[in-house]
């Protein structure tokens, strides 16, 4: 029994220094200039699941979607209402650290506003409601990485199995 627990505390103390260094701890990590908000178009969306308790449809617009050298997934989310009311924000996930970023938000009549000083965010902590941790999950992070191509994340959001169905946006 005892030989179980040395081995046990062993085990968990070698796995340790793995899971403790993330690409967020990267001191040589520098991201790349983000571009400016591209324009987008609420009928090319791919709409994806957020929560079935929200009252916004959420959905992306693959003409937006980027892949940065840095490993930065960039695009433009878009969000409606109920009423029909559409807000959109363009924002950056980097895969390997789970984290997300605003980097400006869209508002009908007055059009792109830049984020001051956009800030790395952990997706996880927001697991449950946050837009962007869905949005990694069904297709912009495959297995946790950093995809290759826009068109693999644009065949995932379309894949109706993967997320159980496809609702309209």
């Amino acid at each position: 029994m005892r030989l179980r627990r040395i081995l046990a505390v062993l085990l968990m103390a070698s796995a340790c220094p793995v899971i403790a260094q993330t690409p967020r701890d990267d001191p040589d990590y520098k991201e790349s200039d983000a571009p400016a908000a591209p324009a987008f178009e609420a009928s090319r969306v791919i709409p994806f699941d957020v929560s079935a308790a929200s009252a916004l449809r959420f959905g992306v617009d693959p003409q937006t979607m980027s892949i940065s050298k840095d490993g930065i997934v960039r695009y433009v989310v878009v969000a409606r209402s109920s009423s029909g009311t559409i807000n959109a924000m363009f924002e950056g996930i980097r895969c390997s650290s789970g984290e997300f970023k605003t980097y400006a938000r869209y508002n009908p009549g007055s059009g792109w506003n830049q984020v001051a000083d956009p800030q790395w965010v952990a997706m996880i902590s927001n697991r449950n409601s946050s837009h962007a941790y869905q949005l990694s999950r069904q297709g912009a992070c495959p297995e946790g990485g950093t995809p290759n191509r826009v068109d693999d994340v644009v065949r995932e959001l379309l894949r109706p199995n993967s997320r159980g169905g496809v609702y309209p946006f």
